[in-house]
């Protein structure tokens, strides 16, 4: 998946209100830039950090900007943008180059189930059982190596999983899918310290029948592309 925009470098000053960051671009000037993410980002908004931000033109947008990136200055990034990983998988499962799911060949996204939900994505294909895939970005590290989620207390994400569970059980695949968006990590693991009770909920699925699979990202200020399968 590739920006529609080219990206700017800038520097955080402060991220507020969740989804709101004051930027300093590299010419000095001092912008506000959309944060399309509700997750505390812990560890990815710290005031001078570098940054990559996606610039519009469009009338109907209050903000100029997007914040897309944080560029760790090593080499690696982290994509805080949690819409991207549905895009970018879109891709993949239309193109049926994910092995995991390449045996469907009708993708819906935003199908609603369970109690007042919609699945990220329902595939459907001849002879298979639908799936019922749910998304979740990950952007937490606190260990080297290590991608950890959630970044914060999740109600909605364990009502995920329970509803999850509820087409397991009547039949259908159900696969809860983490999409590690942090190009310095080969391993993952639940953050049960953060949120007992999600942690709880996906050992509940995963022994009532919800598969989960993890893929890692390459990510660029250029766009976010599927890598492997961790």
């Amino acid at each position: 998946m590739q920006f529609a925009t080219p990206l700017v470098p800038a520097r955080l000053i402060r991220r507020y209100k969740r989804f709101l960051a004051d930027c300093r671009l590299e010419d000095g000037r001092e912008v506000t830039a959309h944060c399309a993410n509700p997750g505390s980002m812990l560890g990815l908004a710290e005031p001078g950090m570098k940054i990559w931000l996606e610039p519009n033109d469009d009338p109907k947008k209050k903000l100029k900007f997007g914040w897309r990136l944080v560029d760790h200055e090593d080499g690696n990034f982290t994509g805080v943008d949690t819409s991207v990983p549905n895009r970018a998988l879109r891709e993949v499962l239309q193109n049926g180059t994910l092995p995991a799911l390449a045996m469907y060949k009708t993708v819906n996204s935003e199908v609603k189930y369970g109690t007042n939900s919609r699945i990220d994505f329902l595939l459907s294909g001849p002879d298979l059982p639908d799936a019922y895939v749910e998304v979740k970005s990950v952007t937490l590290s606190r260990k080297p190596g290590l991608a950890e989620f959630p970044d914060s207390v999740t109600a909605r994400g364990a009502k995920h999983l329970a509803e999850l569970t509820m087409m397991a059980q009547q039949g259908h695949r159900a696969i809860m899918l983490y999409l590690v968006q942090r190009t310095d990590c080969d391993r993952f693991a639940l953050a049960a310290d953060i949120d007992p009770t999600y942690a709880r909920a996906f050992d509940t699925a995963h022994a009532r029948g919800v598969e989960n699979l993890i893929l890692t990202t390459h990510i660029s200020p250029e766009g976010v592309e599927i890598a492997d399968m961790l």
